[in-house]
């Protein structure tokens, strides 16, 4: 029988699933309570929208995709087949390879890949106004992000869980693979080294998320072991004893704030990077059964409770999207948040939640080691990417709805607020927006902060627009302090979970560029090896986490600006990878499906790179931001956000080098899309598919419960 017939769950011919009328009424009903609520967010003006509209339409959206998109992406272009053995059956070595319960995984897999972008990303953005980010939010995973994953995942899985780099390097070609290896792992580095920095800046000195998020690793050790060796197979009942655990974690740290045990726990922020990077050494090298898996699995329950709650908070409160559905800064580019137009940055900035490279990692890294049966990466890898795209909308809601006046005196630079309330007001003003000093200094107080004014960066935006929802529904007004300091230790939990499994990440990578050179290096269960390997990627994203800690112009403060393009860039990687091997594989006429996205993608990051390197404004060129502090040192004048000539010197030389870096990232993604599409009319004029590095079938001996029910598999070998 022809392998495109085939579902995924196995079944053949008379005995694939039919839609029922029921079924298709439902989803009928489903399709036209999306389609009113896109109406309403989108048509609607010139009157109060509620949130509540951008809930149903990115559900509904969602269960649509999920449904529909995802299943004909595995049935017709993938073709799953559970009767062959995954890697993680093959290969298990109780370090890295080992198949765990597609439950376990999907937690593990949707904690790694949710890190700072889908809280913060979004929150940025929101100055553009609520539309474009929810429209981009919501196509840009059904049809880029989720698919980028769940592809990723089913070739680095067919290809004994090798890493993107690798992969470009078997499929592409040297000179391509050798690019793409020196790119994904250079941009990995200072993603790790950002998402790093910001969960320094969330503990630094508050006991109570330093306290919750380190009970986290021992309560992971714990259900490992439970798990794994007094209790296999009891999901429920750990999962159970864990979230159990986690919640008096979280009151905990509650009361050890306000106990003789703050000082404890009231770290630097050098204290603290060296805590993650010995935390980041330990996770990568441990059996990942012991440690990654169970904390990020424990991770889990505390984000989607977190962003569950607040959906419901959303849906009982109502509150009204106070941000203008498309602002004039979406053209104009001039936005005091960040500079630039909707095209391209928008796209930038909102990475994690749409499309992210970064998860093209995570899908060639620890998830395809852990797979039990093919079938699942549907649900792992497709079904997490929207998971994370709700986390981007709830953060896009929480920014929305704050009061633009607010929004802005909290995210625009402090060289343009002032250090007052009333220079921010007056500042504010002039951005056509109105907030009184007495309004920002409630503000601080019903959330005790200090203050609020130029607290950049989205985190403590998202924290405030959390507290005020969950305020509404949970406790009132004298409850706003303590949800804003939960919504802070919240995003820190979040992010150090994509820290630990990145980290494991560029292990894994590490070992593959050196296996190329050295083939001992390249094997994952070498104990040397790893504990090199391991070595060097915490050593090279810790040395720009504390130089950064310690120099806020230098370390990963100067690769910062790099972020979103870096990523993104990382994304077009991933999907040259896709389109090449589906093509290679005799599949062109699905190639569309990886291939329209990495064409969107590769526009809008060529598009940023050029505007980054050539444009003579200085708050979007490097090289043109480079020119202006040069002229102010030879004027003797200091320039913000530097406070002396020293720092306009620093400065000087991280416009330089950001420029530098930027040019050679896209001419090397240059050099592996050339080579991949060589490769792709190579492969068309051929009269067979090319040959791939797709492992030999290997019977699979495992039998889910959920499978005896079933008939026999009879899966297609593709």
């Amino acid at each position: 029988m022809p392998a495109s017939t085939l579902p995924e769950t196995g079944r053949t011919g008379p005995g694939k699933s039919r839609m029922s009328l029921r079924s298709i009424l439902s989803w009928s009903a489903v399709a036209l309570l999306g389609a009113v609520a896109w109406g309403v967010v989108a048509l609607v003006r010139g009157e109060e929208i509620s949130a509540v509209w951008l809930v149903v339409a990115a559900l509904g959206s969602y269960a649509i995709a999920y449904r529909f998109y995802s299943r004909f992406i595995a049935r017709r272009v993938l073709r799953p087949d559970d009767r062959r053995a995954t890697p993680a059956e093959r290969l298990e070595d109780g370090v890295d390879f080992q198949p765990t319960d597609r439950r376990v995984l999907l937690g593990h897999h949707f904690a790694a890949i949710a890190g700072a972008g889908p809280l913060v990303g979004p929150v940025l953005a929101a100055q553009m106004g609520y539309l474009p980010g929810t429209l981009w939010i919501v196509a840009g995973v059904i049809f880029a992000g989720a698919v980028q994953d769940m592809v990723v995942l089913f070739l680095s899985m067919r290809r004994d869980g090798k890493s993107l780099g690798q992969m470009a390097r078997d499929e592409i070609g040297r000179a391509g693979g050798a690019a793409a290896l020196i790119a994904v792992f250079a941009i990995m580095i200072i993603l790790l080294g950002v998402l790093a920095l910001v969960v320094v800046n969330a503990l630094a000195h508050s006991p109570w998320g330093t306290f919750s998020v380190a009970m986290t690793v021992p309560i992971a050790l714990f259900m490992g072991f439970w798990l794994h060796r007094f209790r296999p197979g009891r999901v429920v009942e750990t999962s159970l004893i864990g979230v159990a655990l986690l919640l008096l974690a979280i009151v905990g740290g509650g009361w050890v704030q306000n106990s003789s045990l703050a000082g404890a726990f009231t770290l630097s922020p050098t204290t603290l990077v060296f805590c993650l990077v010995g935390y980041g050494f330990v996770a990568s090298v441990l059996p990942v059964w012991m440690l990654l898996a169970p904390r990020d699995y424990l991770s889990t329950f505390m984000k989607i409770g977190t962003i569950a709650l607040l959906a419901v908070g959303v849906v009982v409160a109502a509150p009204v999207l106070r941000a203008d559905a498309v602002t004039e800064f979406a053209t104009s580019g001039t936005g005091p948040v960040f500079a630039g137009s909707l095209f391209p940055f928008l796209f930038i900035t909102i990475a994690c939640g749409a499309l992210s490279g970064f998860h093209a990692l995570v899908a060639s890294g620890t998830t395809p080691k852990l797979i039990q049966k093919e079938s699942q990466v549907r649900m792992i890898g497709y079904g997490a990417m929207l998971m994370e795209s709700f986390v981007a909308i709830m953060a896009l809601i929480a920014a929305a709805t704050l009061e633009p006046g607010l929004y802005y005196a909290m995210n625009a630079p402090a060289g343009l607020l002032g250090a007052t309330a009333e220079s921010a007001s007056q500042a504010v003003a002039g951005l056509g927006f109105s907030i009184t000093p007495d309004q920002l200094t409630q503000a601080a107080k019903a959330v005790e902060e200090q203050t609020l004014i130029a607290r950049s960066g989205g985190a403590p935006t998202l924290a405030v627009g959390m507290s005020e929802i969950f305020s509404g529904v949970f406790g009132g007004t004298a409850m706003k302090a303590f949800w804003y300091h939960f919504a802070i230790m919240f995003e820190a939990l979040f992010i150090l979970t994509t820290v630990d499994a990145g980290t494991r990440v560029g292990r894994f990578m590490l070992q593959d560029m050196l296996g190329n050179v050295w083939k001992p290096v390249g094997r994952v269960n070498w104990k040397p090896g790893i504990w090199l390997c391991s070595a060097l990627v915490v050593a090279a994203w810790g040395y720009f986490l504390y130089t950064g800690a310690t120099d806020p112009l230098g370390g990963i403060n100067q690769l910062f600006p790099l972020f979103g393009i870096a990523n993104q860039l990382l994304a077009a990687i991933a999907l040259t990878v896709c389109t090449t091997v589906l093509v290679k594989s005799g599949r062109l006429r699905w190639a569309w499906v990886t291939g329209v996205p990495l064409a969107w993608v590769v526009a809008i990051t060529f598009t940023a790179g050029w505007q980054k390197i050539f444009s003579d404004d200085p708050k979007i060129g490097f090289f043109a931001q480079r020119t202006r502090y040069a002229d102010a040192i030879d004027a003797g004048q200091v320039l913000p956000p530097a406070k002396s000539l020293d720092d306009m010197h620093t400065v000087v030389t991280n416009s330089t080098v950001d420029g530098v870096l930027i040019a050679l990232f896209l001419l090397l993604v240059a050099v592996v899309i050339v080579n991949a599409a060589v490769v792709c009319a190579r492969a068309v004029r051929a009269p067979g598919s090319l040959p791939t590095t797709e492992a030999p079938y290997v019977e699979s001996r495992i039998e889910l419960p959920e499978q005896r029910e079933r008939e026999p598999l009879a899966g297609a070998r593709s």
